[in-house]
């Protein structure tokens, strides 16, 4: 009997945003520099020898901690795990092969993490399979797997940096996402106006605008999933499983019509902070959040060093694409930039 997984909040991650895979990824590199005709077998040698070895951790493993220990609000000694769905479920998605991909599957096994979905797609095309396995979030350090899910609507996805050092300080117990507004939970028309006709023309449509709901963006269907999950989780004055932030450049007069929009959708966040060009890296840091998503490269880059960021990428058809994130120098995986055909066990994604 298929499990029903419905009201599961689905993430998808791929093996380089839950580990630190740089050493076998700059291997691979080097190898396909020096001796492109063997680099497949020897790179496959390489693994093997070393699938038994422990992996550090990536930017999004605290998150993904974080989401699965949700899971113990509704754990049954009764419960039967292969029927009932669980509040969160996580899918590794690797562009290595099921060979190659051994090492990973022992550190999940020696960190005691309950992942039992994984896909191992050799190099292939990444946004069908996530499609497949109806994720709500992707997760991923591969810039151009990104924006395939971006254009293809699928999911909400964004783009890790690299760790920060005190991602290893984060606590688990209680989950902690912070988001943007604009081009984030909503759309990107606000981000338009203000880029084209400036802050004036902006606040002058909010404030005409106040009582309309603003359009959906990437991430409010995520929002209202998770939303509902922490409705379904105990809470109280002093604590509660789930915090959810809105961190957003916006302020007076335009703040009104985002909480009237929040509301219209069902959601209340446990916070909101309306920063009016502020540099945001001081409330984030305050927050401690596991993941914070925003569109802006300036914002992403002055947060990065302190807290686990995410950049989520523009569809490619938005007048915001040209000057996204494809021009900035963020961290990626190094294969990201490989342009000729990767081998079939790549372990970038």
């Amino acid at each position: 009997m298929a499990v029903d997984f419905s009201n599961t909040l689905i993430v998808a991650i791929s093996a380089t945003a839950l580990f630190d895979l740089t050493e076998s990824e700059n291997h691979l590199l080097e190898l396909l520099k020096q001796r492109p005709a063997s680099a497949i077998k020897e790179f496959r040698d390489y693994m093997i020898e070393r699938e038994n070895e422990s992996l550090s951790i990536g930017a999004g493993y605290p998150l993904i901690k974080a989401l699965l220990n949700l899971n113990n609000y509704c754990e049954d000694s009764k419960r039967d795990l292969e029927l009932e769905a669980p509040l969160v479920e996580v899918v590794i998605v690797s562009k290595s092969s099921p060979d190659t991909g051994i090492q990973v599957l022992n550190a999940i096994l020696d960190r005691n993490i309950n992942i039992s979905r994984s896909a191992f797609i050799s190099g292939s095309p990444v946004a069908p399979y996530i499609k497949d396995f109806n994720v709500d979030l992707f997760l991923t350090t591969n810039r151009e797997d990104a924006q395939q899910v971006a254009d293809a609507n699928i999911c909400a996805c964004a783009i890790l940096n690299a760790t920060p050092v005190n991602t290893y300080e984060l606590d688990t117990d209680q989950l902690r996402i912070a988001f943007d507004g604009d081009a984030v939970l909503f759309d990107d028309s606000g981000e338009l106006l203000y880029k084209q006709k400036g802050l004036r023309a902006f606040h002058d449509r909010e404030s005409q605008m106040r009582d309309l709901p603003i359009e959906k963006g990437p991430y409010a269907e995520l929002l209202i999933k998770l939303s509902n999950l922490q409705k379904r989780l105990p809470a109280g004055l002093q604590y509660s499983p789930i915090k959810i932030a809105l961190v957003t450049a916006r302020n007076a007069p335009a703040d009104l019509r985002a909480i009237k929009t929040l509301r219209e959708w069902g959601v209340n966040v446990d916070m909101a902070f309306f920063l009016g060009g502020l540099e945001k890296t001081a409330v984030l840091r305050t927050f401690a959040p596991h993941i914070f998503f925003d569109d802006s490269i300036q914002h992403i880059d002055a947060a990065r060093h302190f807290i686990p960021t995410a950049l989520v990428p523009y569809h490619s058809t938005s007048l915001l694409h040209s000057n996204s994130y494809l021009n900035a120098d963020t961290d990626a995986s190094p294969l990201s930039f490989i342009p000729a055909v990767r081998p079939p066990f790549a372990v970038n994604h």
